[in-house]
């Protein structure tokens, strides 16, 4: 398949060496030009320009069809670009670029990006039969051939990081909707992940157990993470986001500083779905 794009943790901190070596360098973690996306006649992602560097957290809002989990879905590759280019860490995200046209990766090779690049869904999609250490464990042996004793050392190390250490033997099941997200965010850690993306991670959650899942996300920025977040908790953007971005009918309509965009917006659409959020 080709596409014309001519127009279009180690220790207490879990940050992955590359990421940290290309903040030192000033080289994007996440880099958007000129994305488009459709869906048959729908264009669900319309030209859409972002950049976010190494251990930034940029959170993605707006109303719901406005093509947020796509545009997330577009930057591992779980959804392929029509035309424009993706970057994480430099790289070319499922594609070759040969003169000005993009050739799909073998599927061994875009799994081998997509491993670097954590995901946590709004359902936590765990694997029932399994226990959450067992569900932390299984990527790293099974992809990653780590050894066991070392994987499960690492599970049981990211299983207490998120609250979890006396949860380790307990089924999905027993667990309830915050602490199951836990568990799906410390199996998204134990890849050592350079980029972590999160589509709407506590929109499934009752309100009580929101609070839970937002303080390991917060930690994580705190540990310097770069995260692409899409959410509607405004709290998260205000207080966690170096950058925020209101998308709408598949465009960026806004995007800068929180302070910025969410305190004195430019933009009238951006106006709009604030008043409607912030009531």
């Amino acid at each position: 398949m080709t596409s014309d794009v001519s127009g279009a943790p180690d220790g207490g901190h879990l940050v992955d060496a590359e990421a940290a070596a290309a903040a030192a360098h000033g080289a994007p973690m996440v880099k958007a030009e000129q994305v488009w996306k459709s869906f048959g006649k729908l264009d669900v992602l319309k030209g859409v320009d972002f950049t976010v560097m190494p251990q930034q957290t940029f959170v993605l809002l707006g109303p719901s069809g406005g093509g947020k989990s796509t545009l997330l879905r577009c930057i591992n590759h779980l959804e392929k670009i029509d035309a424009g280019r993706l970057y994480v860490a430099g790289e070319l995200m499922g594609y070759k670029e040969r003169g000005n046209v993009l050739h799909e990766m073998k599927a061994r090779d875009v799994a081998r990006q997509r491993s670097s690049i954590g995901m946590v869904f709004q359902r936590f999609n765990l694997f029932a039969h399994k226990t959450a250490i067992e569900n932390v464990m299984e990527a790293p042996i099974k992809v990653q051939h780590v050894n066991r004793k070392l994987a499960e050392q690492e599970a049981i190390d990211l299983l207490s990081r998120v609250g979890l250490g006396e949860k380790l033997d307990t089924y999905p099941a027993q667990l309830s909707g915050g602490q199951q997200q836990r568990v799906a965010i410390a199996r998204a850690l134990a890849m050592k992940p350079k980029l972590m993306l999160f589509d709407e991670p506590t929109s499934a959650l009752d309100p009580e157990l929101v609070g839970e899942v937002l303080d390991v996300m917060k930690q994580l920025a705190r540990d310097g993470m770069t995260m692409v977040v899409v959410t509607h908790e405004m709290g998260f953007a205000k207080e966690v986001a170096d950058g925020v971005g209101l998308m709408d009918g598949g465009v960026l309509v806004e995007q800068g500083p929180p302070n910025e965009v969410l305190v004195n917006p430019k933009e009238e659409r951006t106006k709009l779905f604030l008043s409607k959020v912030l009531q």
